[in-house]
C-alpha cells in the first residue's frame, strides 16, 4: 500500500507540475486556456473555480488513467475560434510567446528538482558515512592503494577538490568520472581527524557506459564498511535452510576470514561453478558467532538469474550490518547552490547516457518504467521524508529531459518545429507536421515498450 500511495502521490505533483508550467505561462501570454487535466481518460473529478483570471475560464480535471497529463488551449487548429478572440489562440501567438508555453513545462520540472534537493540539502539526512569497504581484487580502487576502512575525505582533481560528506556522494563523483572517462583524484586517511594522503584512481581507461552497479563493482568501491552480520533472515530461502539466525556474525568462509559485510556479499554472490544451464551453487563452510559462541554451518546459496546476467549466489537474508552513519546538512545558500549543481550534473548526465543508447553504446536496459519507479517511490517513501523528496527531485530531472528529447510528441519536438520557423521564417507545414507526430508516437511507444520489458525482467525474471 505504501508503495502504491507513494508512487501515486509522485506522479501527481510531477504532472501537476510540469502542468502548472505550461498553464502558467499561457496565461501569463494571454492565451484562453479551456482546460487543464491531471491524467487522460475518463474525468473522475470536475470543476471550475468561482474566481478565474482574467480572460479565463478553464475546467481542472483529474482523470482516471495518471501517467500523464495536459493543457488544452484556444488554437485554431483543433476548431474554429470565435473572431473576437482569435488574439487568445495559441496559433496566434508570436514564436518567442509560444516557444515560452511549450518550454515552461520542463523548465517548471528542473525549478521543482531544485527547491526539492534544496530542501533535502536543508533538512539533512542519514547518510552512510564515506568509509569503504574493501576494494575488489585487481580493480582501480585496489591497485590506487585503498584499503577496507579507510575514509574517503576528497574528491576531484588537482584543479578542484570537493569534500566528500557521505558514501552517497563519493559514489555519484566515482559514476560520474567514469561515464566522463576522467580520472579522479581521492584524500583518503584511517580517520577522518588523521592527515590524508592522495590517490589516483584511473578511471579513464574503464570505457564506462552505464551508471549502474556493475559500474561501481568494475571501479571497486561497492559499498561502505559494516560488519558482516545476517541481520535478518527470509522465510524458505537459503540462509534459514542452512539454519542462519538474525544477529549471526560471520567469521570465516572456508579458510578465507570475512572482515566486512561487503565481502560476504562478494563471497556468497560468487559461490557458482559453471556457466549457463550448467551453473551450480556450491555449499560453503561457515564458521560464525552466535551468542558469544563459535559455530559452523553448511551454507548453499540459491542460484538467481537476472536477464542476461550470469548467475549469482543468493541467500535471501539481509547482509551486513548497518554501516557508519552520518548527518549531512547544508546551509541557506550553500544548500540552494548545491541543488542548483545537482539538478544540472543529473540532467547532462542522464543526456549523455541517452545519446550514448541511441549510437550503441549504452545499453538500453537504463530505461526505467512505471514499475521500477514505483518499487524506489516505495523504498524511498519508507525511509523518510528527506529520501522521499530527494527521490521526487530524481524523477523530476528525468521528467524534464526526457520532455525535451526531440520527438514531435514532446515538448522538445515543438521547440523544435519553432527553430525551424525562426531559421526559415515559415512554420511546418500541416502534411510535415501529420507524419512527424505518426513518427514520433512510434519512437515514443518503442521506447515505453522497452522500458516496460526492462520492469518485468528485473521484477518478474530470475
Amino acid at each position: 500500500m505504501l508503495t502504491l500511495v507513494a508512487f501515486i502521490v509522485a506522479l501527481g505533483v510531477l504532472i501537476a507540475v510540469h502542468e502548472w508550467g505550461h498553464y502558467r505561462v499561457a496565461v501569463a501570454c494571454g492565451v484562453q486556456v479551456q482546460c487543464f487535466s491531471i491524467g487522460f481518460g475518463k474525468a473522475l473529478y470536475r470543476w471550475r473555480p468561482k474566481r478565474q483570471r482574467p480572460g479565463q475560464n478553464t475546467e481542472f480535471v483529474i482523470g482516471a488513467f495518471p501517467l500523464g497529463g495536459y493543457v488544452r488551449m484556444l488554437d485554431e487548429n483543433e476548431g474554429p475560434v470565435d473572431p473576437a478572440q482569435r488574439h487568445r489562440a495559441f496559433n496566434t501567438q508570436p514564436l518567442w510567446a509560444r516557444a515560452a508555453i511549450v518550454a515552461a513545462g520542463p523548465v517548471a520540472n528542473f525549478v521543482l528538482a531544485v527547491l526539492l534537493f534544496a530542501a533535502v540539502n536543508w533538512l539533512g539526512q542519514q547518510e552512510p558515512a564515506a568509509r569503504i569497504s574493501a576494494p575488489a581484487p585487481g580493480s582501480p580502487a585496489q591497485q590506487a592503494g585503498l584499503h577496507a576502512g579507510d575514509w574517503v575525505l576528497r574528491a576531484g582533481n588537482a584543479d578542484r577538490m570537493e569534500t566528500v560528506r557521505s558514501f552517497d556522494g563519493l559514489r555519484w563523483r566515482l559514476a560520474r568520472a567514469a561515464l566522463n572517462h576522467q580520472d579522479l583524484d581521492l584524500d583518503v586517511a584511517p580517520a577522518p581527524d588523521q592527515p590524508a594522503h592522495r590517490v589516483r584512481l584511473a578511471l579513464a581507461g574503464l570505457n564506462a557506459e552505464d551508471a549502474d552497479e556493475q559500474l561501481l563493482s568494475r571501479i571497486g568501491i561497492t559499498a561502505p564498511l559494516s560488519r558482516p552480520e545476517i541481520v535478518k533472515v527470509m522465510p524458505g530461502g537459503a540462509a534459514q535452510r542452512a539454519g542462519l539466525r538474525d544477529g549471526d556474525l560471520v567469521l570465516s568462509i572456508g579458510t578465507e576470514a570475512i572482515a566486512e559485510g561487503d565481502q560476504l556479499r562478494q563471497r556468497i554472490r560468487a559461490s557458482v561453478d559453471g556457466r549457463g544451464q550448467e551453473a551450480r551453487a556450491r555449499a560453503q563452510r561457515w564458521t560464525l558467532k552466535r551468542d558469544g559462541q563459535l559455530i559452523q554451518l553448511n551454507v548453499t546459496p540459491d542460484l538467481h538469474r537476472s536477464g542476461g546476467d550470469a548467475p549469482v549466489g543468493r541467500i535471501d537474508a539481509y547482509v551486513g550490518a548497518l554501516p557508519e552513519m552520518t548527518l549531512v546538512r547544508r546551509g541557506p545558500i550553500d544548500g540552494l547552490q548545491q541543488a542548483v549543481a545537482r539538478t544540472w550534473e543529473i540532467s547532462s548526465l542522464t543526456v549523455r547516457v541517452l545519446g550514448r543508447m541511441v549510437i550503441g553504446q549504452a545499453s538500453l536496459r537504463n530505461l526505467s518504467g512505471p514499475l521500477t519507479i514505483a518499487d524506489y517511490a516505495g523504498q524511498s517513501a519508507s525511509l523518510g521524508l528527506t529520501a522521499y523528496l530527494g527521490f521526487l527531485a530524481l524523477i523530476s530531472v528525468s521528467l524534464g529531459v526526457m520532455n525535451l528529447l526531440p520527438l514531435p510528441v514532446l515538448d522538445g519536438g515543438h521547440l523544435m518545429y519553432y527553430l525551424w520557423e525562426a531559421l526559415t521564417g515559415r512554420r511546418v507545414s500541416g502534411i510535415w507536421l501529420e507524419w512527424l507526430q505518426r513518427g514520433g508516437i512510434a519512437v515514443l511507444l518503442l521506447i515505453m515498450s522497452v522500458a516496460f520489458f526492462n520492469d518485468i525482467t528485473r521484477h518478474f525474471v530470475n
